[in-house]
């Protein structure tokens, strides 16, 4: 299989072009947009199973989801960490994500975006979505120097994501040991081909920070 510029690029941890510092990159069709979350099996298998969250799946809580499947990666220790052994795929509806990256604020203060602290608390007390950018991670797992985004969903994003932006969950947990497997060996170029294509995304106009020179 061919590897594709922008996934070896994730392999060596140099870009062949240079990357922005933030930038929302993705599995994405015309509708949809593909997002990473890892389980229990108690709860991936029957989400996977059924292509929705069971009524298990605690919609009152706040919820991350990551675009990056490397990141996932990183984050559920290539679905080795206790409850996170399940890795699912989740295909949701595009209108509803940028609605989430409408209504979020930051998850950190940042003198360049909010007047003071206290106007920063009250936002992320208000809003139903937030916001980090986490370094990128290449396939040793080691941090680039561009970020990634995360979105967490409280309250009404939570809910709506798990109930009306979700078009199809599918669980991948097969490929993350497939692809740990091909890097273990050392067989990078191998493990870059099977990774998903994630391409920049268009985040709507105002998605915090991704325009912001704030530190990490």
């Amino acid at each position: 299989m061919d590897v594709k510029p922008d996934q070896l690029d994730r392999t060596t941890g140099h870009a062949a072009h240079p990357e922005p510092l933030r930038r929302v990159r993705a599995l994405h069709t015309a509708t949809t947009i593909t997002v990473y979350q890892a389980y229990s099996p108690a709860l991936g298998l029957p989400a996977a199973r059924d292509g929705r969250f069971p009524p298990a799946w605690k919609r009152e809580r706040m919820t991350w989801i990551k675009p990056s499947f490397l990141w996932m990666m990183y984050r559920c220790g290539w679905a080795t960490k206790p409850d996170q052994e399940r890795v699912l795929a989740i295909e949701l509806d595009r209108a509803g994500f940028d609605w989430a990256l409408r209504h979020a604020c930051l998850s950190h203060y940042d003198p360049a975006v909010h007047t003071d602290r206290d106007a920063w608390r009250q936002q992320l007390r208000d809003s139903p979505a937030r916001i980090q950018w986490d370094p990128e991670r290449d396939l040793r797992l080691s941090p680039l120097p561009h970020r990634s985004l995360q979105l967490g969903l409280s309250g009404e994003a939570s809910r709506r994501y798990a109930d009306e932006w979700t078009v199809a969950i599918r669980d991948v947990t097969p490929l993350a040991h497939e692809i740990h497997a091909l890097v273990t060996r050392g067989d990078l170029t191998t493990a870059a081909g099977l990774l998903p294509e994630e391409r920049p995304y268009p985040a709507p106009t105002g998605t915090p920070g991704l325009h912001s020179p704030a530190a990490a």
